[in-house]
């Protein structure tokens, strides 16, 4: 199981006084911790003795809570000075309202936890007004959390293309809930909007492709947020990453060619191979999601049986750079030279000579842009990083606050 990020101690001080009334839950440590109870205040006929003031929180003595419980604390009739919410395992910060009136917990809760909040506050009277609370949270399993992996990966450098990739281990059905939590920014600023392939997957994108230079930041802060059936997030991560140079690769398949632009500026025009009949390469913007300089290819992984006409079972071949999930990469294809930039002769991969794939390997990264023409075989939003293959319009229609 991740460990866990634990926030640092909140000790929230305020000196200044407020000249109003104070309330009596002063030093009622072991009284009821119910926030509609009387509140004690300095008022004629009360005891002159009793200091004034009222602190609650928003938990019950020993209760148990789940874990997407925003811990508060209120005082009335008094000003918050001090408030801490520790466990054995660390502590929870939070914020104090500037009237001193309520503290906010600034995170949920842990599972399977014993929490103690502890309060001060001081009356107009200058008596010390405290309470002290202890509660704990339910126990989950890994069954009752999900995970969130994030790609692009910290401090990775990225193509024009990438799309932000959430994946959960455990089905989100409050999607609506996840994704509240779920933040994209980026310097310069750009539009953008979430798209849920499924429970276990949403996607972001910007409205066009990314500006090259562009730093984006991602905040997934889904700890303890309730994910629906019983599920709540398991961990809260923060990844940045860059965008590099603009790489978008321009193959027309009818023509047997490919034109490779980097920012704007045609660089190179390679010919090309792609799927024959039967095998027919997808037409529609494919991005580049990985890379080997050498790989096995076996046409059993794409459902072509072993000793048929068309099966293959090549075990080095270079330079190969997957486009979509289905199984379509661009790699060195020196079996087929004498049909590049003439017939398309491939499975569905677009083949080009060993010296131009090593080339456009070497100046190609993630998230890189393919476009394709000339078939009549479309691309789909789901087949890897496809997110491109619907106007942005369609596309925000995937999220789950539209």
């Amino acid at each position: 199981m991740p460990s866990r990020r634990l926030v640092g101690a909140s000790a929230l001080l305020l000196a200044s006084l407020a000249l109003t009334a104070c309330d009596a839950g002063s030093a009622l440590s072991d009284s009821s911790d119910d926030p509609s109870g009387p509140a004690r205040s300095g008022a004629a006929g009360t005891d002159p003795d009793q200091p004034t003031g009222r602190v609650v929180a928003n938990v019950k003595r020993g209760a148990t809570v789940p874990v997407d419980k925003v811990v508060t604390v209120r005082a009335t009739d008094a000003r918050l000075t001090e408030v801490t919410l520790s466990s054995g395992s660390g502590s929870v910060s939070g914020a104090l309202a500037d009237d001193g009136r309520t503290w906010t917990a600034s995170d949920r809760l842990e599972p399977g936890e014993s929490y103690t909040v502890k309060a001060l506050a001081q009356g107009a009277d200058g008596a010390p007004v405290r309470r002290t609370t202890s509660f704990a949270t339910q126990a989950l399993t890994l069954d009752d959390q999900t995970y969130p992996s994030v790609a692009p990966l910290a401090g990775e450098t990225v193509g024009v293309g990438m799309p932000v990739i959430v994946s959960f281990d455990v089905p989100v059905t409050d999607r609506a809930e996840f994704e509240r939590h779920m933040k994209v920014t980026s310097e310069p600023a750009q539009r953008g909007s979430w798209h849920w392939l499924s429970g276990n997957e949403a996607h972001w994108r910007p409205a066009k492709y990314w500006r090259a230079g562009t730093k984006v930041s991602v905040d997934v802060d889904v700890n303890g947020v309730a994910a629906g059936n019983g599920v709540y997030g398991q961990e809260d991560r923060e990844v940045d990453f860059e965008v590099g140079d603009a790489h978008v690769y321009k193959v027309d398949a009818a023509a047997h060619h490919m034109k490779v632009f980097a920012n704007g500026k045609l660089l190179r025009t390679l010919p090309i191979t792609t799927g024959k009949p039967g095998f027919t390469t997808r037409s529609g913007t494919k991005v580049i999601m990985e890379k080997y300089d050498r790989k096995r290819m076996n046409s059993e992984t794409v459902g072509i049986a072993a000793g048929s006409a068309d099966a293959y079972d090549i075990d080095n071949v270079q330079w190969a750079m997957r486009v979509t999930a289905s199984g379509e990469f661009i790699h060195a294809a020196p079996w087929s030279t004498g049909s590049q930039g003439y017939a398309n002769v491939s499975h569905g991969c677009t083949g080009m000579s060993t010296a131009d794939a090593g080339w456009l390997y070497e100046m190609s990264r993630r998230g890189d842009v393919v476009e394709y023409t000339g078939t009549d075989r479309p691309m789909t939003l789901d087949n890897g990083y496809g997110d491109w293959n619907a106007s942005f319009a369609d596309y925000a229609k995937g999220s789950a606050l539209r």
